[in-house]
């Protein structure tokens, strides 16, 4: 843990708006949208002035206009920006560049839950017409084909061919191998605006817009029905990985499905089936979940995304099992990541290492080109750690709240120094005794209460 927020601060950047995390050593040492905003997330307990740093330089660079050389459009959010001389030159599309198709959503997501942890209506204020861009992009271009759902599909052929958080060109395929057509529609990324509509109905409620509000949680109720009947396979046991541009699903077992549990969009009688698909051993190496299931057509423990484990992906999925209350699974997940750290140099999470099953004694097999350390591998513990403890917070009522919190088998005690809330902070160690994790305030200053629910 001492590790990966040495490293998360090393990666922190000064701008004018604030911190940002850079994205990783040494190939994506600059400003990336995505992979900002689900760092922020994943260490938002911790440091919120991290998200307010984020929030405020993407808003600072959210696109205003249409410029298909650089995938930009009125109301996106910023992908990545390089200052090469092929940047500079034109050559590539990459001097400002907004080729991803989930970053907007996630930003109205991080706005949400940086203010659910803060309280501070003052940032909120400043980045309500951001929000508001945001959610006319997903209306207008976002969905390209009016169906509801959001897809994409590049504007230049020097862009990005996939454009989630698996990038790769082969990253999106059907079930017997063939590459899928344009425009698509991850099953996450719906997953994702889901969620991003429950975030600015609450933004826009404290805001006093109660239209807007009702609006938005109208459209995200529609959007849950909607998702579930076209990407739901009964043969999968999950969501399909993507709708392509005829809406043929892309049936295979990815770990994508896991960001779905993050979000909320899975009904509860989903959510078992899910969580047996992700945790089952295919999937599920001893390591982590990997991104693609042993057996689908295009899987391979040492590729990019095609079966590989990342920790910020194992990350995601934890948050969402907790999310459903199998704070278990969680732990199993967090063990494997923490087992996995014990080999490595140094014990620093690597963008991602190769999925080939657990054996005694012998560590993860290295993804030789991995980024190390790189910001959302190293935030990966933080958000397991948060979702095992079911830690949240109440700014309004001033209280941090752990809900039927357990710890992984490796952890029998973890103390939390300075945890802020406006106007306090708390000291507090969390112990196992028996099956059960008992709570001590170590040290209070202000009005803040410790809540342990069991």
């Amino acid at each position: 843990m001492r590790r990966s927020v040495s490293d998360l601060y090393m990666l922190m950047t000064d701008t004018e708006e604030g911190p940002y995390p850079y994205a990783g050593v040494p190939w994506f040492s600059t400003v990336f949208g995505r992979d900002a905003l689900i760092t922020a997330r994943e260490m938002l307990w911790l440091d919120p002035a991290v998200a307010r740093g984020v929030l405020l330089h993407l808003a600072a660079n959210q696109a205003t206009e249409f410029d298909p050389h650089t995938d930009a459009e009125p109301g996106k959010i910023l992908h990545e920006v390089r200052y090469g001389e092929m940047a500079e030159t034109g050559e590539v599309p990459f001097r400002r560049y907004y080729g991803s198709v989930d970053s907007t959503p996630l930003f109205v997501m991080l706005a949400g839950a940086y203010f659910e942890r803060t309280g501070n209506r003052e940032v909120l204020e400043t980045l309500w017409p951001h929000v508001r861009a945001a959610l006319d992009w997903i209306e207008t271009y976002g969905d390209r084909d009016g169906d509801g759902f959001v897809e994409y599909g590049r504007r230049s052929d020097k862009g990005l061919a996939n454009q989630g958080w698996k990038d790769s060109h082969d990253a999106v395929f059907h079930a017997d191998g063939t590459l899928a057509k344009g425009p698509i529609a991850l099953c996450e990324v719906q997953g994702y605006v889901y969620a991003a509509r429950l975030a600015a109905a609450e933004i826009a409620r404290e805001l006093g817009h109660d239209g807007i509000a009702q609006e938005q949680a109208r459209k995200a109720s529609e959007l849950k029905s909607r998702f579930d009947a076209a990407f739901w396979d009964d043969e999968l046991g999950t969501y399909v990985l993507a709708l392509d541009g005829d809406k043929r699903p892309c049936r295979v077992r990815s770990s994508n499905a896991g960001h779905l549990l993050w979000t909320g969009i899975v009904p509860e009688e989903r959510a078992v089936t899910v969580i047996h698909t992700l945790m089952g051993p295919t999937s599920f190496c001893g390591w982590g979940v990997r991104t693609i299931a042993a057996g689908q057509a295009r899987y391979n423990p040492m590729s990019y995304h095609n079966g590989s484990v990342w920790p910020h992906d194992n990350a995601l999925i934890g948050a969402g099992l907790a999310r459903y209350g199998f704070r278990e699974q969680a732990a199993r997940i967090f063990e494997g990541i923490f087992s996995a750290a014990t080999y490595i140099d140094l014990r620093r999470l690597p963008e991602l290492f190769c999925g080939f099953p657990r054996r005694e004694t012998q560590g993860p097999t290295f993804y030789p080109v991995a980024c190390t350390p790189q910001a959302w591998a190293a935030g990966a513990p933080l958000l397991l750690l948060q979702a095992c403890l079911g830690l949240r917070f109440d700014a309004e009522a001033r209280q941090v709240i752990f809900e039927q919190p357990i710890l992984p088998e490796f952890l029998g005690e973890v103390v939390l120094r300075n945890l802020r809330l406006d106007g306090g902070s708390v000291d507090v160690a969390l112990r196992r005794s028996g099956t059960h994790v008992v709570a001590d305030v170590l040290r209070r200053d202000g009005p803040v209460r410790v809540i342990v629910t069991t």
